[in-house]
């Protein structure tokens, strides 16, 4: 008995039945609601509940981040936003069509971070055009981090449904 067939029959490598994929689920979206436009939450809270100092270090954060977004955005944001669809449509149809399962499951990752890039760029368009600071900024960042939240329980509601889907579909009571 080869070693390879051995290893793929003691670690399930399908992805919504493996506990591997949930823990990354759940990591990638616990991360991409706490680091807010690149700046950790509690630095928001902090900077509204002591103020001062740490209110500037926000705002130099924000600053420095809304800046780098913004310019990945001008310089190559056209060719990132081609090769976004390309891959993201590579993996529609291989999951989908072709039903590859660990196709769908890294679709089901990236089609809602994507969502959350592109309202990224443009909660950092909107925070540049009004020079946000202060409450301004605030409520912002709680609103960018709020759509970022729903975005992930809707991701995460969609992929368990998906993922129970298919591993009643091919586990042992279906085909």
């Amino acid at each position: 008995m080869d070693w390879y067939q051995t290893l793929f029959e003691i670690i399930d490598m399908r992805s919504f039945s493996n506990l591997w994929f949930w823990i990354v689920l759940a990591v990638v979206w616990s991360t991409a609601s706490h680091w807010v436009l690149g700046v950790p939450y509690d630095m928001v809270l902090r900077a509204k509940r002591y103020g001062e100092d740490a209110q500037v270090d926000l705002e130099d954060m924000v600053r420095i981040n809304v800046n780098r977004l913004l310019y990945i955005g001008r310089v190559s944001g056209l060719w990132l936003a081609g090769l976004a669809c390309f891959f993201l449509t590579m993996l529609l149809l291989l999951g989908f069509v072709y039903q590859n399962e660990f196709a769908q499951a890294v679709f089901l990752l990236a089609l809602p971070l994507s969502m959350v890039g592109m309202l990224s760029l443009s909660t950092a368009r909107i925070i540049e055009a009004e020079n946000s600071t202060g409450d301004i900024l605030f409520k912002r960042m709680n609103r960018h981090r709020l759509y970022t939240q729903i975005i992930g329980m809707v991701a995460i509601f969609v992929t368990a449904l998906w993922g129970m889907y298919q591993n009643m579909n091919l586990g042992p009571l279906g085909g």
